[in-house]
């Protein structure tokens, strides 16, 4: 796990909202108890007439109740003859116009503390939640060994026994809440088995949509003669491998099929056991997407952080050097049938690739490069809301594809991009530049929709920074290089970089309208040409 990154700053203030009512209740508690203590000491004389017996704590409670009412009224009137009321109506002492309104840079603060950032205190209990209970279903896995289509033995595929955390809660750049996590179970082959895996980026005829898959064929492995081996792994081929011109390729579909069956059993393990602390249950993905394990706090669970929680368990096959194989995800566009694609080539073969820890290991190579307080990680938050605000309104399908271009690993892309491009966080990416570094951000992701109509990966292929993460596997550092804006026609990008070029222009008015305190609502939402279809609610 990464330690905090510095652009992750922590501030903590008093919220009298619930100071005040808890102090409140707190010395009604103590009033309570002291009756009660006062009330089981029965053999006690009572005290002569007009003598307190005790602390008078019911005046106590009483004066702290009526200081609590006068704040509150207190806050009540300030928001009623605020400047810019709309109940002063249009009186010209208390002209709105008179008052300078609040820059880019405070608003964006104000948001991020009250809309994006993470408390780091809940954030860190879901993880550990998390983690204890995928923890406890993987072993439960591994111990229950391979039934399926393989019998348990020298050809069964079986959990490895541990998993990994990826994602952006594990990255730093979570935004909103910590209730989505993914990890990655990797598997175990048998050891008569051997992966060959290939680039599909170099296949001319090839959708756009999957120039960034791989498929990986069965060989044998060092010292195992050929016509043995074909005999001896045939059950395994068997049951999870397709043909693919002529050869036994791995199928994601058919190892996501095993894995969504054995986690099934495994839960059924290990549900018992966790009665006591929440409820467990697993959703299966169907044959392209993987399971989702849901954690519901239980209501004997008293911990301070009880939250819903989805976790994403994502069959991964280890390449080497920290690199996976993943069941890759659902194409951005349609595409047509099996026998649509070229060269004999089946989607149940396709297989991603997942450099999380190569991510990592770059994000931590520029935070020790980054001056003290850089808040590259910060922009990459409001980066996030930027695009959220940009969803509103919009119908669930143009949402949906409007998400799925400026996805979140497409906005990471983006800020690794414009880092590697400098070097490292220079001194221009302090706190007290957060609104010109978003602005440059942003203006990096229209030109890379609009101009220059790419946006390659980060760590994959010549390009790609190899250097700074480490050693890469052969077949990534061969690879023909993966644009991640590939499989969008150009007609979606134009509309995507007009779409956020108008939320960032009307930024500041969004950001008063469905973000922050009330004191910084100056203004109306916005109506003009740059806007439509925003709601004019708030959420």
């Amino acid at each position: 796990m990464l330690p905090r990154a510095p652009g992750m700053s922590v501030h903590y203030t008093l919220n009298l909202r619930v100071f005040w009512p808890l102090v409140t209740g707190l010395c009604t508690a103590l009033v309570c108890l002291y009756h009660v203590l006062r009330g089981s000491g029965g053999a006690r004389a009572e005290p002569p007439d007009g003598a307190d017996g005790g602390f008078p704590l019911l005046k106590v409670a009483v004066l702290l109740l009526l200081g609590y009412i006068l704040l509150r009224c207190r806050h009540a009137v300030r928001q009623r003859f605020l400047p810019g009321s709309p109940r002063l109506g249009g009186h010209s002492s208390f002209s709105p116009r008179r008052f300078p309104e609040p820059s880019l840079d405070i608003l964006l603060e104000s948001y991020y503390e009250h809309e994006v950032r993470l408390s780091p205190h809940v954030l860190g209990h879901s993880k550990a939640h998390v983690s204890r209970i995928v923890g406890e279903l993987v072993r439960a896995g591994r111990a229950r060994g391979s039934p399926g289509p393989v019998p348990g033995g020298a050809l069964a595929l079986a959990f490895r026994g541990d998993f990994i955390q990826v994602g952006s809660a594990y990255e730093q750049h979570k935004i909103r809440r910590p209730d989505g996590f993914d990890v990655l179970v990797p598997l175990r082959l048998p050891p008569l088995v051997a992966l060959e895996p290939r680039s599909l980026g170099a296949e001319p005829a090839l959708a756009p949509a999957f120039r960034g898959c791989f498929v990986c064929a069965l060989k044998a492995p060092p010292g195992a003669s050929g016509g043995h081996w074909l005999r001896d792994c045939k059950p395994f081929a068997d049951g999870f491998c397709v043909d693919v011109r002529g050869r036994r390729h791995l199928s994601a579909t058919l190892v996501l099929r095993w894995f969504q069956a054995h986690l099934q059993r495994s839960l059924a393990t290990v549900r018992y056991s966790l009665e006591g602390r929440c409820r467990v249950s697993l959703t299966p993905g169907g044959l392209e997407q993987p399971p989702t394990l849901h954690i519901l706090p239980c209501c004997t669970d008293y911990g301070c952080c009880r939250l819903s929680m989805a976790v994403r368990l994502i069959p991964a096959v280890h390449l080497g050097d920290s690199v996976f194989l993943v069941a890759p995800p659902p194409p951005p566009s349609p595409v047509g049938p099996l026998s649509e694609l070229p060269g004999g080539l089946r989607t149940d073969a396709l297989w991603g690739v997942n450099t999380a820890r190569q991510e990592q290991k770059l994000l931590s190579w520029l935070q020790e490069r980054a001056p003290p307080g850089a808040c590259y990680l910060k922009c990459l938050q409001l980066l996030k809301a930027l695009r959220d605000l940009g969803a509103r309104g919009l119908d669930p399908t143009t949402a949906a594809q409007w998400g799925r271009l400026l996805s979140s690993y497409v906005l990471k892309t983006v800020l690794l991009a414009v880092l590697l491009r400098e070097g490292a966080p220079a001194q221009g990416w302090d706190e007290a530049h957060l609104g010109e570094r978003l602005e440059e951000l942003v203006q990096f992701l229209r030109d890379c929709l609009l101009r220059r109509r790419m946006l390659f990966h980060c760590v994959l292929g010549p390009g790609g920074a190899a250097a700074e993460v480490g050693p890469l596997p052969k077949v990534l550092r061969e690879a023909a290089p993966v644009d991640l804006l590939a499989a969008f026609d150009r007609q979606a990008r134009e509309l995507a970089a007009a779409r956020l070029l108008s939320t960032w222009r009307s930024l500041p008015q969004l950001l008063r309208a469905y973000g922050g305190p009330r004191y910084l609502a100056r203004c109306p939402p916005p109506r003009n040409q740059h806007t439509q279809g925003f709601p004019e609610d708030e959420p």
